[in-house]
């Protein structure tokens, strides 16, 4: 089967779950997603995902940091996390809001193919640096978008008008629990990575750590993001944060850490207009 067909059949695959979720959900009938047969059928577009992930991440020994196939990363991440979620906490049903996503980052890679942007691997500590990295991105990714649903169905419940999409949904306070969980793996792979980067420069880069201004403000803007994640997970342990408080440190540190990823160019030529 070609790529092509791959990516048909996932994004059909994802497609059809995603219209039997919906239809489950606007019946009532959300809580039985995460029961029977249908449970594990998510795990067939799942494979096929990850499979053409695997075949588009990693591509002649060299690892791809397209933004195309970051993305579709970031979407499968997402779906698997809610998947696997769902054994621990009552969320099956946040499964439907993920599948249509799930279906056209799965697509994504094959209708806007792009050079691929390849950083030379060097050593194994290379290859588990900018993975770790890409895995604290893609979860805190995550726990931003997770965070922003809770606001809304929270806003929505203050106004009693919930769409039908969000009704059914787990309550907040399991929502919440599983945004934490996610902010706390997000939180130390972040760590992994800041650590090894500034530790093992040299054994990493083939230089060693130079605060040149273009590394420097990658360097702040990472610390910033990694310091309110760190803040926010404390506050929450020992003194109880959460709601929109939890939501506005979350929000704040994913800002920070989109800073550190966009790049000097945006930091330099548009905020300090250099």
């Amino acid at each position: 089967m070609s790529n092509l067909s791959l990516y048909l059949a996932t994004f059909l695959a994802y497609g059809a779950l995603a219209v039997y979720f919906w239809r489950e959900q606007a019946a009532g009938r959300g809580d039985d997603l995460g029961r029977g047969m249908i449970s594990y059928a998510v795990l067939l577009p799942l494979m096929l995902h990850g499979y053409l992930l695997y075949d588009n991440l990693f591509v002649e020994g060299q690892l791809n940091f397209g933004l195309i196939y970051s993305l579709s990363l970031i979407l499968w991440l997402t779906m698997l996390v809610y998947w696997v979620a769902r054994f621990f906490y009552p969320i099956a049903s946040l499964q439907t809001l993920v599948l249509p996503l799930a279906a056209a980052g799965a697509l994504l890679p094959a209708l806007f193919p792009e050079a691929h942007m390849q950083a030379k691997t060097t050593s194994l500590m290379f290859d588990a640096h900018i993975i770790a990295a890409m895995l604290a991105y893609s979860l805190l990714i995550i726990a931003v978008l997770h965070a922003g649903l809770m606001s809304l169905v929270e806003n929505r419940l203050h106004h009693a008008m919930l769409p039908k999409a969000l009704q059914n949904l787990p309550p907040l306070l399991t929502m919440e629990t599983l945004l934490f969980r996610v902010i706390t793996v997000g939180f130390l792979l972040l760590s992994l990575t800041l650590a090894s980067g500034m530790v093992f420069s040299e054994q990493l880069f083939g230089r060693a750590l130079e605060f040149t201004p273009k590394i420097a403000h990658k360097i702040v803007f990472s610390l910033l993001s990694w310091a309110v994640f760190a803040g926010l997970l404390i506050g929450h342990r020992f003194y109880g944060w959460r709601g929109r408080m939890a939501i506005r440190w979350t929000v704040s540190g994913f800002v920070f850490l989109l800073l550190a990823y966009v790049g000097s160019k945006f930091v330099l030529e548009v905020l300090l207009h250099r």
